[in-house]
């Protein structure tokens, strides 16, 4: 199938393209790499009467470090990620996951404002926000403002952010030199959504242990203090069981057995390196 007859248009600025889609009544759509709203439309599951394309506004594809913060714009692509072309500031972290997201094709046009905007519970970014504790930057005909990462993801597909809004980059802050990470997704094979994520980021020197139960049927499941899981916390310790139902996953089922596996892993991958690499 194609796509339904729409209009197009590819402002330069922010304030332009907002008030493109303002008049529509909710029948326009950003767009940026199109990876998720593209097929969508080919399949007629999505008909927008307006499609506007945000990779040519230059602020969207920003890169800053202030102080202890780093700020990435939300048309940053994944392969700009992978390839090193923007300073994250997360000690590889990010550059890790970006190698695992889809397939090269994809990762040279997504981008990580559209699928942060896209909200799949079992995608890659949305999960490492939420281990990041990132604040997400909105810009809307009302001016701009903050989402935390708390309020960001309502639910699958969903999020605070309003149809005549944008979302222009994300927040959150440098890890420090000591820090070490530790990312575990599972896939049957390369280029599918995983069926479990858990990321784990221990920076004792900015006092953050936390890790994120993800690829669940709702947002990212935080735990703001998982000094428990690397503790003495053996794959049989009781702690990694309180979570995952805590997550919503039920005991015994299979969803709660593969999400174990990550968890004790990511973990793993934490306590058996020497750096930052899991």
């Amino acid at each position: 199938m194609k796509a339904a007859t729409y209009d197009y248009a590819k402002p330069l600025a922010c304030d332009e393209a907002i008030a493109l889609i303002s008049p529509t009544d909710g029948m326009g759509k950003f767009v940026a790499g199109s990876q998720s709203l593209g097929p969508m439309m080919n399949l007629r599951l999505a008909q927008p009467e307006m499609l506007v394309d945000l990779r040519d506004i230059a602020a969207l594809r920003a890169c800053r470090i202030e102080g202890e913060n780093v700020t990435l714009g939300a048309c940053i692509t994944h392969s700009e990620i992978e390839d090193g072309k923007v300073d994250t500031g997360t000690r590889g972290l990010m550059e890790y996951v970006a190698r695992g997201i889809a397939y090269r094709a994809v990762r040279n046009r997504g981008t990580l404002g559209g699928s942060l905007a896209h909200a799949d519970p079992a995608a890659d970014w949305i999960n490492t926000m939420c281990a990041l504790d990132a604040e997400f930057l909105v810009a809307g005909p009302g001016g701009a403002r903050v989402i935390g990462n708390g309020e960001w993801m309502a639910g699958a597909f969903t999020t605070a952010l309003e149809p005549d809004e944008i979302l222009t980059g994300v927040r959150f802050a440098r890890l420090s030199p000591t820090a070490r990470w530790s990312y575990y997704k599972f896939n049957r094979k390369p280029g599918e959504f995983a069926e479990a994520i858990a990321v784990l980021i221990d920076d004792a020197a900015r006092g953050v242990c936390r890790a994120v139960i993800g690829a669940i049927d709702a947002p990212p499941y935080a735990i703001d203090d998982a000094g428990a899981l690397l503790r003495d916390a053996g794959p049989d310790t009781a702690c990694f069981d309180t979570h995952l139902e805590a997550a919503g996953l039920e005991a015994g089922s299979y969803e709660h057995e593969v999400h174990r596996v990550a968890l004790v892993r990511a973990a793993a991958g934490i306590r058996n390196q020497d750096g930052t690499r899991s």
